[in-house]
């Protein structure tokens, strides 16, 4: 049985940085595409970026540029690599492969 596990979260004044991880266990992620997912209080969730099983990404206007969605098939793990953060950047993040999802972790832009 597959299972998503998230770490990377926290606190950062703007203009700071922090990567996300996804670690995967149960099966291989490099077989699927990994999407991240945001949702701030009140809102609905969004995609923020993506990485397909061929390596093309897409990304969210409001993070191009900012954002680096990658992978590590020997690490088995997804990565957010986040920069220049911004307040409404502030949302708690998930990973998304296929039929799993992560449990969250929180992200918070502020001074």
């Amino acid at each position: 049985q597959g299972q998503l596990v998230e770490s990377g979260g926290g606190l950062v004044q703007p203009g700071g940085s922090l990567r996300l991880s996804c670690a995967a266990s149960g099966f291989m992620l490099n077989t699927y595409a990994v999407a991240w997912y945001r949702q701030a209080p009140g809102k609905q969730r969004e995609l923020v970026a993506r990485i397909a099983n061929d390596g093309s990404t897409w990304y969210r206007d409001s993070v191009k540029g900012r954002f680096t969605v990658s992978r590590d098939s020997a690490e088995n793990t997804g990565y957010l690599q986040m920069s220049r953060l911004k307040p409404e950047d502030t949302a708690v993040y998930y990973c998304n492969v296929y039929l799993h999802w992560g449990q969250g972790t929180q992200v918070t832009v502020s001074s």
